[in-house]
């Protein structure tokens, strides 16, 4: 049977805060993560992410404190990503009441703790999210960026991919440096060759501006549908882009 294509939105936060704050109408504090997430889940998100993007050993208390809060109004799965270094990290954050955890560079740089994680927690609950950028030289013309985006690894992005999706993740998350945040639609290429040769689903990431780039990037192979900024500013409006998918043939939950 078919699945529908999920929504998530993303929460980039710095010390507990929201960066890009959220304009929803009926919130108090656009750079509270709690009120964010409930009026996501008010909107119709079929998922969350909540990103430490500046996820150091100083932040953790405050991290793990508001992924308990989320976790308290949150209706829908959300996924938590930062600093998830190590199976402790990770079961901290599923304990504090998060349902998944998204690993990237520690996932890079010691590759087992991901079938550790898998082992521990079950595939359901592991992302492992590869950060990518333009580099010819590469067979897939793309390379492995890690420390968020700042560095450059030498490791062709499908090659890692390839061999992420044989520990049996469930979602890989793919980000193309080129596109983060500039709404001129998510790099297609990077979820094209990822969605063709990979098991796990592939979620869209960087890059959405308007609604045809979301239907864009399903047809190119993606399952979930990350996006921030557009709607966080309220440019896009979860029902708004279900309808709008749904009418063009796509299958969504309601």
């Amino acid at each position: 049977m078919e699945e529908p294509v999920l929504i998530m939105p993303c929460l980039d936060m710095r010390n507990g805060r929201v960066v890009k704050g959220v304009h929803f109408v009926d919130i108090a504090d656009a750079g509270d993560p709690v009120e964010c997430a409930r009026a996501y889940c008010a909107a119709g998100a079929d998922e969350l992410a909540l990103l430490d993007i500046t996820a150091t050993v100083e932040n953790r208390g405050t991290l793990l404190d508001v992924v308990r809060r989320v976790s308290e109004v949150c209706t829908v799965p959300f996924t938590v990503g930062g600093g998830i270094s190590d199976v402790k990290s990770a079961e901290l954050v599923l304990r504090a009441g998060a349902n998944k955890v998204s690993t990237s560079s520690a996932a890079f740089r010691k590759p087992e703790i991901i079938p550790a994680m898998i082992r521990e927690f079950g595939a359901a609950a592991v992302t492992v999210a590869i950060d990518v950028d333009v580099n010819k030289a590469m067979p897939s013309g793309y390379e492995v960026y890690i420390d968020g985006g700042r560095t450059a690894t030498g490791c062709d992005a499908l090659e890692w991919a390839k061999r992420v999706d044989g520990y049996g993740v469930q979602v890989i998350l793919p980000t193309s440096k080129a596109g983060d945040g500039a709404k001129t639609g998510y790099d297609l290429p990077v979820i094209r060759t990822m969605a063709e040769v990979c098991k796990a689903k592939t979620v869209a990431s960087g890059g959405a501006g308007k609604m045809e780039h979301f239907l864009d990037a399903v047809k190119a192979g993606a399952q979930i549908l990350l996006a921030a900024s557009v709607f966080h500013f309220h440019m896009i409006d979860i029902p708004e882009l279900k309808n709008y998918l749904k009418e063009n043939g796509i299958l969504v939950k309601p």
